[in-house]
């Protein structure tokens, strides 16, 4: 198994990044391989100074980045030895198993789009993340950004990726699918939510559990929530905030630690026919080897072959 890593996105990138690929290396399996890409010889001088081996790693050179203020699309297409093109690349070749980066979003969802591309019968693949619960455990809310409109079809389809998901990689049996909507009722909503929830109702594809409200989000009465990606992002970016808000009041909780989006690591994209893993553009060496230990989880327990399959 070869995980790819892009060493130069995000914020505090490159030594972010390599740290954090030391602390993953901590963790893999005899047979999994971490590929860094991105400038080789910043990253020797890293592990240098860490006293890591680099035989612990593979490495592909490039020191072309993608900004993170750069046009996903062309950026993409005008760069092609950026670390994120070149990651794309050998993800589409099989010369790694899985991709992920803290770098730019937009050229991460138009690169997977691109090179290994969507699954067939997947009109378009979602970003997801993770909910903490009030009573221990967690949820899944998708979209969180990488769709700003949509159809109903697109959410029902929603519906049975974040299903996959949460059973597979997080083990919940038979996931609870809800509705994000601004009240419980089968005819509440906006145009969009009162088309998609017939759907919904009717399908034998996920386990469907009706509306669910804001408040709802960190209850026991769902496992997997729908919404399209703007109010996912805006949900996502507000719950954040919690654990920042209670860092900077000095207030200590277990709940809200859970917040800490290092935890986590980042986003899958689900609908794509490869593991590819978003961070956060502020990712820390904890958040990197989260990141990489989720790309890891999602080779082995074939979930993209789970997601074509159920797309047939």
């Amino acid at each position: 198994m070869k995980i790819g890593l892009d060493i130069m996105g995000g914020d505090f990138a490159p030594k972010a990044a390599v740290l954090g690929a030391i602390e993953a290396c901590k963790v893999l399996s005899a047979g999994q391989k971490l590929v860094l890409i991105g400038d080789k010889h910043i990253a020797l001088s890293i592990l240098q100074e860490n006293n890591f081996s680099p035989d612990n790693f593979e490495f592909v050179h490039t020191t072309e980045v993608i900004g993170m203020g750069e046009h996903p699309t062309k950026a993409i297409v005008q760069k092609p030895n950026s670390s994120i093109s070149v990651g794309f690349q050998m993800l589409k070749e099989n010369a790694i198993q899985a991709f992920s980066s803290a770098g730019n979003t937009g050229a991460m969802l138009v690169g997977s789009m691109f090179s290994v591309k969507t699954v067939p019968g997947v009109i378009r693949p979602a970003m997801t993340t993770i909910v903490p619960k009030l009573k221990g455990g967690l949820g899944i809310i998708l979209d969180v950004g990488a769709n700003a409109d949509c159809k109903p079809d697109v959410l029902l389809q929603f519906g049975v990726l974040g299903s996959l998901l949460a059973e597979s990689i997080y083990g919940i049996p038979n996931p609870r699918i809800a509705l994000m909507n601004i009240g419980e009722e089968e005819e509440k909503g906006n145009l969009l939510l009162q088309a998609t929830y017939p759907l919904m109702k009717d399908t034998k594809l996920f386990n469907f559990v009706g509306n669910v409200e804001g408040r709802d989000l960190f209850a026991d009465n769902n496992d997997v929530v729908v919404c399209d990606g703007f109010t996912g992002n805006i949900i996502l970016k507000l719950a954040e905030s919690f654990y920042v808000i209670t860092q900077k009041k000095r207030f200590k909780d277990e709940f809200f630690d859970r917040f800490n989006y290092e935890q986590y690591g980042g986003s899958p994209i689900l609908g794509v026919n490869a593991p590819v893993v978003v961070g956060h553009g502020i990712s820390s060496p904890e958040a990197i080897k989260n990141m990489v230990l989720l790309s890891r989880n999602m080779i082995e327990t074939n979930l993209i072959d789970k997601i074509k399959l159920a797309f047939q």
